[in-house]
């Protein structure tokens, strides 16, 4: 998106289900996405914020579940997402060290937005996700501010950049640049035609265990540079997951789960300090906040449908981490740290993904 060049530009296909018109997770009728990037020498960091769909997500709540793969991670709200099965603010990604300032700009953004919060109504569960970007960012300096929250909300678009941008500008994959990418997948059941996108944060592995569509390119490029890169894997992933598959959240966790296919592909592990989490959502339903007098009616495939849209699920995941790495650009951030850009390196090895 945005005429950046994408892993499809470079001849290599994941899978063989078709991805939506713009390969994204806002492929997803109503998804939006928004960055805000913070780049000044020590200062790499940054907000992305995923809108579910565009009414008012406190009043209209999306069936949804989180499935941690590995739970080195410091990711908020999820308690209560599993526990009532529904998502009532934007999903807001960061560093570790700015979930608390994102997450009370987020209560603003919905308080704002709903002004019976705290009066005749309960509160709000607002979801964050985070990764550690300290080895380019100076975390400590917190530079995030509920400023850059609001304005990632408010600029959340159908279209976005990937790679070194928002909560992706300070992160690490494969010991390369790491950052955030998207993809999707579509399919086509009985009664419809549904889309899966993926938006994932990538900031994980090691580099010789980069394997693209099968090929060991991280066992090339780590001969190639002469193990010039220190390799530690003490990264994570956040992967957002967005559905217009009528779905229970029971079904939609079990969705979640497929999605460590995806990121074993590309070689991970899912080390001992890795925060591997998943949070997905479905548009299909709006749960209403104020109680009914009627039953409420909620959809879902039967489970005999679900081998397909699983299918879906890994390649979206695979193909949105390889996103992220092919259209991150290098980036020089604290102390002088810096890692190389896949791309810059394609180019300089002349090397064939496909």
């Amino acid at each position: 998106m945005l005429n950046q060049k994408r892993l499809r530009d470079y001849g290599v296909t994941i899978g063989g289900l078709e991805p939506g018109p713009k390969n994204a997770i806002t492929d997803v009728e109503g998804v939006a996405v928004g960055h805000v990037t913070i780049s000044d020498r020590c200062k790499q960091t940054g907000v992305t914020a995923i809108l579910p769909h565009q009414g008012n997500v406190f009043k209209e709540k999306l069936i949804a579940s989180c499935h941690i793969i590995n739970g080195f991670g410091k990711t908020m709200g999820t308690l209560q997402l599993n526990e009532l099965g529904t998502l009532e603010t934007p999903i807001i990604l960061t560093n570790t060290l700015s979930i608390g300032v994102a997450a009370d700009a987020c209560f603003d953004y919905t308080l704002e937005r709903n002004p019976e919060i705290g009066r005749t109504t309960g509160t709000v569960n607002p979801v964050i996700g985070e990764c550690n970007d300290m080895f380019l960012n100076d975390i400590r300096g917190k530079y995030v501010t509920r400023e850059h929250v609001f304005q990632a909300l408010e600029q959340a678009s159908s279209t976005f950049s990937e790679g070194s941008v928002g909560a992706g500008r300070g992160m690490l994959c494969y010991s390369l640049k790491g950052g955030v990418g998207s993809s999707s997948r579509r399919f086509e059941l009985e009664h419809g035609i549904y889309t899966i996108g993926v938006l994932v944060v990538s900031n994980f592995g090691l580099l010789g265990d980069l394997r693209i569509n099968g090929n060991p390119i991280g066992a090339t490029l780590k001969q190639a540079l002469s193990n010039e890169i220190e390799e530690k894997d003490k990264g994570s992933i956040m992967i957002i997951v967005a559905t217009d598959l009528p779905v229970s959240n029971r079904q939609i966790n079990r969705l979640l789960k497929r999605s460590v296919t995806g990121l074993s592909r590309t070689g991970s592990m899912i080390s001992n300090g890795s925060g591997d989490v998943v949070i997905g959502f479905s548009t299909a339903t709006k749960i209403p906040h104020d109680k009914t007098k009627e039953l409420l009616s909620i959809p879902a495939v039967h489970e005999g449908d679900l081998d397909i849209a699983f299918r879906a699920i890994g390649e979206a995941t695979e193909e949105a981490i390889l996103n992220a790495l092919v259209t991150a650009e290098r980036v020089v951030g604290r102390d002088g740290n810096e890692r190389p850009a896949l791309r810059d390196l394609i180019e300089h090895y002349h090397i064939l993904l496909s």
